[in-house]
Parts: C-alpha cells; structure tokens; sequence
C-alpha cells in the first residue's frame, strides 16, 4: 500500500492530537478491540453496544445487530482460513472494533486502523549506542468490514480513502455512498436504498395507489438522505403539499436566506472571474461583456464567465419553479436517503404523488405520535403510508394508530427496517394488518446456526464482548460481574450463570437477518484478495508487491469478484461497489392477537408479486384504494388541483361537448352529438316530416276539405254560369279567386313534401302566389266598389277601369308581382335542400335532431307571404271605407268581414310560428301553423264570399231567377 501523501499524514494527526482524554482509542492492543493475528488482516466495525445515555458512548450489548453479525464475521475468518482454495498459505487475522452505534465514537475507533500507517510522532528516534529502534512491523490492514449504519460508514469511509483501504458494508444502504467521486474505496455486498425505493414504488403502483404519504424516523436510518431526497424531488419536478424538511417551513426568514444565498453566490462568481483575474480597470467589467480575440486567457475567463451565469439561472429557475417541495424525515443516512431513493423511483415511474411526507424526531414529546396520526388524517384519502423508520417509531405510530381507532384505515409499506420482524407489530396486530413490507433477499446460512449454538464461555474467549453476552441472553451474573445484582427496582437478585448454558436450548435462538451479509462481505475480501495474490505474487504467498498491499489494486479485484455466497445467492458488485437488488415482499396478514408475515412477492430488476397470495381483511378482497381523487366517471374531464398533479375535480362534459381525453372536453361536429356516456360523438338523426305525422295530417286534412270545397263551389258556378246571381258576382274575377284559394290549399301539399330541389323551387314560387292571386282579385273587387259608390256621389258619370277586363287586368298585374320577384329569386340564388343541425340543437343532446329542410329560413318565409299580406292589408283598408254602401250591394260587407277575420287569423299566425319552442320539432310546428293559417285565411272568403251564394242557388233557385220588368201604371 503506498503512503499517503503528507497532507493527509498532518489531518489525521491533527486529528488524533485533538482526541479528548479518554475519548481516542488507545494504540494497537486497546481492550475494546478484538485481535486476531494473521498473514494479512481484516479491519471490522459492528455495533456491539448501543448508543450510551449522555455523557456515556456506549450503552448495553446488542445481541443480534453486534454480536450475531460479529461472530458472522469470525466464522467467516474460520471458512475462509480452512479452506486451502482460498488464500493457501496465508492466514486473514482481524481486528474488530466496537462503533457503539454512534458514528462519532466510531470515527474515533476506526481511526486505530491507521495509526500503524503513520510514522512517530517524535520521529524515528534512536538508540542510545545510535542504532535506529527495532519496531515490530506493521499491522498489513488490507481491508475493512463495514459498519452497520449508514452514518457510521461515511464517516470510516472518508478516512479510510485516505490511505487507499477498501471497505465492504454488510448492512449500510445510503444511496449518497454509491457515489464513487467522494467514497470509491466503499462497496456493499446490500443493495443501496435505491433499489429498495424502486421495490418500494413498484408496490405502491401494483396496488394501484397513486397518493401516499411518507413517514421516516430521525436517526442514523438517514441523517444525510434528506436534503438528497429534497434534490431528486426537484429534479423530477414532483409536487408536495408540505415543506417540512427539517423544520425548514418554520424558519421566519427562510425567503431573505433563499435570496442571501443567490446574492452570495452570484457575487463570488463574478468575484472570481473578473475581479480576482483581471485588473480592477473600468473597461474590464465591458470587455467581459464581449469576447477577446487576442488574449486567449480573457477569450477562456469570458466564456467562463457567461457559462456560470447561465449555469446559475438555470439553477435558479429549477430551484424556484420545481424547488416547492416538502419532506419529513429522519436526520439519519437509512430514513432520508431511503425516503429520496424512494421518491426518486416514483419520479421514474411517474403517476405517484406525496401527500405528506413526516418526520419522527429523534426524541419525540409526549404526544408526538397522535400529532403524527393527526397529520396523517389531514389527508385521509392517502391510506397508503410508506414508513423508513426504526422499530420503536413503528411500533409507536402503530400504537398511536390503534388509540385513535384508525386500526385499518392506513396501510402501511415499510421498508427493511420494519422487514418480517415481529417486535414491532406485537400486539398491535389489527393496526399493522395488511402492512407489505420489504426485506433484502437473503437465506439462512445452516453452518451459521450449528457454529453458534455451540459457542459457550470456554470456547469463544477470542470475542471479548461474549460474556455480555452471554449474560444477556441468559438472564444471569457471571460470577467475575461486580455490578449489583437485582433488577435494580427491589426485586429478586438476578441468577449466576453456571456456564453450561447452551444457546438454543436454554434460551431462544433465530438467525440475525444481516449475518449472510456478513460472511458474503468476507469472502468477498478473501476472493479479491486471492485474485489480487494470484497477479502480483504467482509463486504463492506474500511477496514484495503485496507488502504492503496496494489498495487500489485490490480494489479493482474486489469489484471483480463473482460467486455463490454463504447462502448460495451471487455476489458481484457494479462500477460503484452496489450489489445488485433483491428483494422479497412480505405482507402480515392477521388480527386478534395473531398474525404473521407471508411472502407474496419479490422484486429483482422488476416486481413479481403473487396478489392471490395477499389478504385485506374479511371485508375486502382487494386493496384500499389511496388516491387523492376518485376517478372521473364517464364524460367526465378531469381539472387539475394546482400544484397537485394527482388530485383533481371531475367535470361533466356539458352540452354537445364528448370526452377527448382525460383533460379536455370537445364539442362535436354539427352533425354529430355525444354518446349517452360522452365518450365519442356519433350521428345526429336526421327527422323528415311525414305525411302521416300529426303536424301534417291536419293541415293536410284541411287542405283537402278546402280544396274539395273549392272544388264544388267552381262546379257549381260553371253550372250555373248564367244565373243572375253568378253575373251578379262578377264571374271572372269570382273564378280568378276561386283559383287563387284553390292554390293556397294546394301549398300545403307542397310545404308536407320532402325537401328537394323541385319542391324548394315550387315553394318558393307558390307559397305567397295563391294568397297573392286572393287577395289580389278581393282587392279590385272592394276597389270596384268603393270607387263606383264615391264616383256616384259627385257625377253620374261611371268610374274607369270598371269593366270586367279591366278589373282582371288589374288583378293579374297586382298578382302578377309576386310572380317576378319569385322568379328574379329563383334565378338569383338557386334553391336546395339542407340538413339544418342548428334549428333542431336542443339543450339535451339526445333530443337532438337534424333538420331536413329547404334552404329558407324563417325571415325568407315571410318575404314570400309579405307582399301577399301587404296586398290583405290594403284590401281590408277599403273593405273599412266600403262598409258604408247600399246593402243591395250585398259583397261589400261579406268581404269586409272576411277581411278582418283574416287579420285577426294572421294576427294569431305570428306568436305560434315565431314563439314554437326550441326543439327537434319546431321546423314542423311552424310548417303546420303555416299551412293551417293559410288554409283558415282561404277558407274565410270561400265561406263568407261563396257560400251565401251555393246556398241560394242549390237551395233556393227561386231568388236566382230574372226579375220581370215591373209594367207601368194605368195613367
């Protein structure tokens, strides 16, 4: 192993100088040390003790996290030394140190692995007769075992990289030590956090929970995984409702230190690059502001310069757009960085949102944990609680569970802290039923267990720790013990230990979880350092190459190494010293006061998990759902909660809108409307008015009776064409009006017809002639009239154009009119049929219908009949100034009254055809009131015009008959 530089020899001497009193190990032969002498030796690091009260560094022995994974080691160390494949003719000593589950003691011990590579302090010396002291050579440390915690490690590793010294941990899984740059000598035979958080969120997805809160202890689990964790969340751009990263949300001045910062930062920046290279000229400050061309130097500081400013705004904008972020987790290296390996595979797999994320002090109040449930409860629709916490958290934040009767209500995903343990859910079963929880992949190794049950005191005096061991597990004073005997609250004195105790028999024995990890983590040493013997000394042995060994060469063989472990399970390592990830998934399934965990699954490189296998107590089959909003039903888009990307608020797709997507609504095209589920559009129906539909059969029905009147009244009057009352009628104009109200019931046939281009066209010619060509010959008729009447009371002289000729010469070119502008129409704009979707677009979309009509609207209809009313209206206006004449001219007043029943049908005739409601129906509503008002406004002259005049000439011929000359008077 070469020497390391001089910089590093002064910082650990520096640092062993300020050791305080009884504080820094003592040099090589300490008595919390356990040495074995060897070839070549292995440093190891376990927690044998926990951590001591304040004050004290050490606390009382842990049997299964210290002194199983010690003896691990040992037995290691035994195959290893027995085994001739392996290093033959060499033996591995070892020297273990205590760590005390604390990192600073640790620190401190692990600083004893390097004193042996440092030189004297006073120098080499001499003796008195000159010679240089004869020193025993140096320890060969040629690599380390461990620690435990993640905290521990990075601090051995930082140290042990100083001197080149590989290390391999059995149990420490920060993400943040797969870092090479910064801990390149570290590897672990456990798979990183990392790899977990991705079991860990394939769980969560594969329950179909997409809103989970995040609880973690505060604690050597993850002391430095937060703020690692707060820095993945921004970089996946994740969303949290609480920012509670170690009290961060409570600092008053957080925003002026946010901005102290960047000043801070922005300020050195251009510190260092103008001012500290280039002179302090006032043209300096401008020439960065363009690029050099001359000096190369400046041409290097001012693309320098500029790179870090965009550097630092894209650093700012990430910050401040992504940077909303809020966690609450241990202050330990295990419960932060699990919980930011955790986020970091939620980001990947992406659809998983934190609802919360808490933290669990290091020394909770009286209360904290109902605090803990109570935060939880704020959002109660995240049921699902991902734990990295230690034992006591999750046994209390189960407890806390059950006295708020929400046994049931959370279910819990705990990582391998929790694993299959039974310590934690003991008596707590109904709270922790259903919890899935996640353990390494791991098997026990049988040689393991027949090595240690057959430990006692006689046979394992090299552990030095074993007799706490031993009285631990036992319940017993070894007889050389000093402390006081008794329970220390006035009991019964504790028993002596006899010595012929046995492990297994007399008290309760189950493998430690992590001791296969161990031994694969010394055999994972020898093999490397075997391949690393077999390059540099081929003829076996030590030789000088390896004398001392040379760090990173075995480093280099160490990452190599690939082969069956103690449990039969392959260990390798990648480029950053990680073992792979494997892992099982239990579930503990149970409640009133039993339960037991079940594997339902396990996650290498993908999840496999068996959900037959899985229970959710008597009521369910399936699991709890843990959402932050339920899923929108059919036709329903979801509108995002702001800065929530998993909660939202469902909307129904309204009116002829359909459901694109998840998010957006459309409208359909006019021709379609949405499904009954608003899930697609499909055809609107297309609704054609039938001959037999109500809306036609009475209009169609009063035409025909009108027209078979119309019909007999024409018969009649060609029959009796020379009767006096026929004459009396005017017989041409009476014919020309009894053509016109045959064309006015004629219509209706046109108006029921199906739309096309022929009956558009007739339409639009016929729909005002008839009515037109009526009110035409009434209006001559009554002009007649009046005009005779006045004429006689000035002159005896007869009025013009009174003739018959005249009078239909008139009525043709009044009528006449309405012909040309129908005409000058048709020509203009040709008429076709259209589908009209507007006019039968109804507030429900399912009484929606299209419209098959001609191509004119309501205003076009009543362009076509307006000539024909203006023509009603002046007739009636003469109809008023007839109403005066003799009554021996018996039409004048039958057609006034006829006027003024047709402007009261027409008058009608406006609010029914423009107040029809808005409905698939209104086109035929219309169609009818039309048709109906037009046959009315015909039938009203047929009835009080012809009528009067059938009845005498059918019923009464005797008045239809000449009157004789009356003879003169006898003079």
């Amino acid at each position: 192993m070469p020497p390391p530089p001089a910089p590093v020899v002064t910082l650990v001497v520096t640092l062993l100088s300020l050791c305080p009193p009884g504080r820094c190990p003592p040099a090589p032969t300490q008595p919390h040390a356990i040495r074995l002498e060897g070839d070549l030796t292995l440093g190891g690091l376990f927690p044998v003790h926990a951590r001591g009260p304040a004050g004290v560094p050490c606390g009382p022995v842990k049997k299964e996290k210290g002194i199983h994974r010690l003896e691990a080691m040992l037995y290691a160390l035994d195959r290893v030394n027995g085994d001739p494949r392996v290093l033959p003719n060499l033996t591995l000593g070892a020297r273990i140190l205590d760590t005390c589950s604390r990192d600073t003691y640790a620190l401190e011990q692990a600083l004893s692995f390097v004193r042996s590579l440092l030189p004297p302090e006073g120098g080499e010396g001499s003796c008195p007769d000159g010679s240089a002291p004869r020193r025993p050579p140096p320890e060969r440390l040629v690599g380390v075992i461990g620690a435990s915690a993640s905290s521990v490690s990075i601090m051995v590793a930082n140290v042990l990289r100083l001197f080149a010294i590989p290390q391999i941990s059995y149990a420490s899984t920060a993400p943040e030590l797969s870092d090479p740059g910064r801990y390149e000598f570290f590897s672990r035979v456990v798979p990183p956090d990392s790899y977990q958080a991705q079991a860990m969120v394939a769980v969560v997805r594969a329950l179909g929970w997409s809103y989970v809160s995040t609880l973690a202890s505060e604690g050597n689990y993850g002391e430095s995984g937060v703020e690692a964790f707060v820095q993945s969340s921004r970089e996946a751009g994740l969303y949290w409702l609480y920012w509670d990263i170690l009290g961060i949300l409570g600092i008053p001045g957080y925003t002026g230190l946010y901005w102290l910062y960047w000043f801070i930062l922005g300020y050195t920046g251009i510190y260092w690059v103008i001012l500290a290279h280039w002179p302090l000229r006032a043209t300096t400050v401008r020439a960065a502001l363009r690029p050099p061309v001359q000096s190369s130097c400046k041409a290097s500081l001012y693309w320098l310069y500029w790179g870090y400013w965009v550097i630092l705004v894209y650093i700012g904008l990430y910050w401040v757009i992504l940077g909303y972020t809020g966690t609450l987790a241990s202050e330990g290296n295990y419960s932060k960085s699990g919980i930011k390996a955790f986020i970091q595979g939620s980001c990947e797999a992406g659809g998983l949102c934190i609802a919360q994320s808490i933290k669990i002090p290091r020394e909770p109040k009286p209360g904290e944990f109902a605090k803990v449930i109570g935060r939880l409860m704020e959002t109660s629709t995240a049921r699902g609680v991902v734990l990295f916490a230690n034992e006591d958290d999750i046994r209390r934040v189960l407890q806390a569970a059950t006295l708020a009767n929400l046994s049931g209500h959370f279910s819990w995903v705990g990582s391998d802290s929790w694993g299959a343990k039974m310590a934690p859910v003991q008596g707590l079963e109904e709270a922790a039923d259903g919890a899935i929880t996640i353990l390494p992949k791991r098997a026990s190794v049988p040689g393991f267990d027949e090595y240690f049950t057959s430990r006692s005191l006689e046979n394992n005096r090299r552990n030095l720790w074993f007799h706490e061991f031993w009285e631990d597990d036992f319940n017993c004073r070894l007889p050389h013990n000093t402390e006081p005997q008794g329970d220390g609250t006035g009991g019964a004195a504790v028993r002596k230990c006899t010595g012929r105790e046995r492990i297994g028999r007399d008290s309760p024995y189950e493998q430690e979880g992590k001791v296969q990890f161990v031994i694969d983590a010394v055999l994972a040493m020898a093999h490397g350092l075997h391949s690393l013997l077999g390059e540099a000394c081929p003829g076996g042995g030590l030789c000088a190459h390896m004398d001392p060994p040379d760090g990173r060469r075995l480093l280099t063989h160490i990452r190599r190494v690939a082969f069956n472990g103690s449990a039969g399970t392959p260990v390798s390592f990648n480029e950053n010293g990680d073992a792979p990830g494997r892992y099982d998934i239990f579930q503990f399934q149970g409640g009133n006061g039993t339960g037991a965990y079940r594997a339902v699954g396990q996650w290498v490189q993908g999840l496999h998990l068996q959900e037959d296998a899985m229970a959710w107590g008597s009521n369910s089959s399936s699991p709890p759902p843990s959402v932050c909003s339920l899923p929108c039903g059919p036709g329903e888009r979801k509108k995002p909660v702001k800065g929530v990307p998993c909660c939202w608020h469902c909307e129904l797709c309204g009116g002829y809108q359909y459901r694109a997507d998840l998010l957006t609504c459309l409208p359909c095209a006019p021709h379609l409307r949405p499904t009954p589920n608003r899930t697609a559009c499909r055809p609107t129906p297309v609704l054609r008015l039938s001959w037999g539909h109500p809306c036609a059969a009475v209009p169609l029905a009063l035409a025909t009776l009108g027209l078979m009147a119309t019909a007999f009244v024409l018969a009649t009057f060609v029959k009796h064409h020379e009767t006096p009352i026929v004459k009396a009628s005017g017989r041409e104009l009476s014919y020309v009006l009894l053509a016109g109200i045959a064309l006015v019931y004629a219509i209706t046939f046109l108006m029921v017809a199906e739309p096309g281009v022929g009956v558009c066209a007739l339409r639009r010619l016929f729909l005002g002639a008839g009515m037109s060509l009526t009110y035409a010959a009434l209006l001559t008729k009554t002009n007649r009239i009046y005009r005779i009447f006045e004429q006689g009371k000035r002159s005896v002289t007869p009025p013009r154009f009174i003739s018959p000729t005249s009078q239909l010469v008139i009525t043709f070119t009044l009528s006449g009119l309405q012909w040309v502008a129908a005409a000058t129409w048709l020509l203009i704009r040709p008429p076709h049929a259209l589908i009209d979707y507007e006019m039968g677009r109804t507030p429900d979309p399912e009484a929606a219908r299209g419209v098959l009509r001609c191509d004119m609207a309501e205003g076009a209809t009543l362009a076509c009949l307006a000539y024909a009313l203006l023509l009603m209206l002046t007739c009636t206006v003469y109809a008023v100034k007839a109403r005066g004449v003799p009554e021996t001219f018996n039409e004048a007043k039958p057609i006034g009254f006829a006027m003024y029943t047709t402007c009261v049908v027409w008058l009608a005739f406006g609010p029914i055809f423009f107040g029809a409601a808005q409905s698939a129906e209104r086109v035929h509503v219309q169609t009818a009131t039309l048709t109906v008002s037009m046959s009315l406004s015909a039938s009203v002259p047929l009835g009080l015009l012809y009528a009067p005049k059938v009845y005498v000439i059918l019923l009464h011929p005797e008045r239809n008959q000449p009157k004789r000359p009356r003879a003169d008077p006898p003079p």
